[in-house]
């Protein structure tokens, strides 16, 4: 639900926020725009209806900032112990805490550059794992498809 909630529901409302109390086309917004600074622009926008929301914006973004760097360590490690065996976790965990050291001293441009190319990096195997399997993907559907037109997998439930 996590990406649904976060892209979705938290994108949609913020990008709301910001229409909706004009700061966008507000001339005095202009540079926070040109420099792409979007949690800035939401905070301008925040302030409009009252003067302590950006503070809650601000821990709002230092926890949504913590559980991203949570979850993709997670995720990560548990990538890295798949393809390396559990006993080199260790080296996984040591490289991601000299990646936040690097980052919290990077510029953020840097960072969500190369943070896009490992993404990038993490889809080419994805998609060509997709393309090797489509076959066995195609003729495992097309049985489930046969089997759900034929009613056996209701005699399937039926029978549990």
């Amino acid at each position: 639900y996590e990406p649904f909630i976060d892209t979705i529901i938290i994108c949609t409302m913020t990008a709301l926020v910001i229409v909706i109390t004009g700061v966008y086309n507000d001339p005095a917004t202009l540079a926070i725009r040109e420099a792409s600074k979007g949690a800035a622009l939401t905070s301008v926008a925040f302030a409009t209806v009252s003067d302590w929301f950006p503070a809650i914006l601000t821990l709002s973004v230092v926890l949504f900032a913590y559980s991203t760097m949570i979850s993709w360590s997670y995720y990560g490690e548990r990538c890295w112990a798949y393809l390396f065996g559990e006993r080199t976790s260790i080296a996984y965990r040591v490289a991601f805490l000299v990646f936040i050291v690097i980052a919290s001293v990077a510029s953020a441009s840097n960072m969500v550059d190369f943070t896009d190319l490992l993404v990038l990096a993490m889809a080419f195997p994805n998609l060509l794992g997709l393309y090797l399997l489509s076959g066995k993907v195609r003729a495992m559907l097309t049985d489930y498809q046969n089997k759900l037109r034929s009613g056996e997998l209701d005699r399937e439930i039926v029978k549990d």
